[in-house]
């Protein structure tokens, strides 16, 4: 970890749109043990440098102010994405890690070359998963088979495979998909265009692939960032719903927090949580998605030791 110098000072895009700054206390009371599976830190810039590479520039997000939203949220523990704007650079998420003393669990982006030695100090400080990015816009492309090389070596240590990618690409991305050696977790659900029925051939397409490979997951995130018509978000609840009661031993659902790249307007993570009684309308299907699922998939040795 290295500070930054007065003169290399990285100022948020002149168009970024920082997160909210009071968000609503909910009117859903999550069920006890909820986790906020996708949320990010940023920086503090001056702590912990953007990436030279990077294709945004966001404000500092810390991780306090992120266990604080936890609290205020109700939810218990947190699930925290490496960003694209810190590079292969962890140092922010493991001392966000480190920090939230066995309360969040980590998804890294890290560089095919890295020695097994970081690889078994970023599992020490709660690292359980990679992420590979797709989003033209967001990263530089990688080859395939980088990733497959990577795949086999946190497979050893029991991680598993986040990816991002759109709609439009999901086709090609099939065939890649399936070679992958673990849990696979499609982040936002592969991004759906809402403007399209559920009947849509993208979609279907993301939920043939789901009922054909069990080891795939999916995250029923970012309304916000997939609605055409802004909150309440109605465009996008039946997707995410569909997911859950299909797929109900296989979705997370996460925050997004702080909403990185958002453009048209910065939600209100407490009337995000008062959607997901739509999304998933049962106590069990709460349950599973916010309690259940995303312990099975990062804090396993705790349901086994009965905690």
């Amino acid at each position: 970890m290295s500070e930054i110098s007065e003169d290399e000072i990285q100022i948020m895009d002149v168009d970024w749109m920082p997160f909210h700054p009071n968000p609503q206390k909910p009117a859903f009371k999550p069920p006890v043990g909820a986790v906020d599976a996708h949320c990010h830190v940023f920086g503090p810039a001056n702590k912990f440098p953007f990436a030279p590479q990077r294709k945004y520039t966001p404000c500092d997000a810390s991780k306090d102010q992120l266990f604080a939203l936890r609290d205020h949220l109700g939810f218990s523990r947190n699930v925290i994405v490496q960003a694209s704007c810190h590079g292969r650079n962890n140092d922010a998420l493991i001392d966000a890690l480190i920090s939230s003393e066995g309360l969040a669990r980590g998804v890294a982006v890290i560089a095919p070359d890295i020695s097994d030695d970081e690889l078994s100090q970023m599992h020490d400080a709660g690292v359980r998963a990679v992420r590979f990015n797709f989003v033209k816009r967001l990263v530089d492309a990688t080859p395939k088979q980088v990733f497959l090389d990577i795949a086999e070596r946190i497979a050893r240590l029991g991680w598993h495979i986040v990816v991002y990618f759109e709609a439009a690409d999901l086709e090609e991305l099939i065939p890649f998909l399936q070679q992958l050696p673990t849990i696979v977790v499609v982040d936002h659900m592969g991004r759906p265009d809402v403007s399209k029925s559920l009947s849509d051939v993208d979609f279907q397409r993301f939920v043939r692939l789901i009922d054909e490979n069990e080891n795939i997951w999916t995250k029923v995130s970012c309304p916000e960032r997939l609605s055409n018509g802004g909150p309440p978000y109605g465009d996008v609840i039946p997707f995410s719903n569909l997911l859950v009661e299909r797929f109900p031993n296989r979705v997370l659902w996460g925050t997004d927090w702080p909403h990185p790249n958002m453009k048209s307007h910065m939600p209100d993570d407490g009337e995000l949580v008062d959607l997901i009684p739509q999304i998933a309308p049962t106590a069990q299907l709460q349950q599973a998605l916010l309690v259940d699922n995303p312990m099975r998939l990062y804090w396993p040795e705790i349901i086994i030791e009965g905690k």
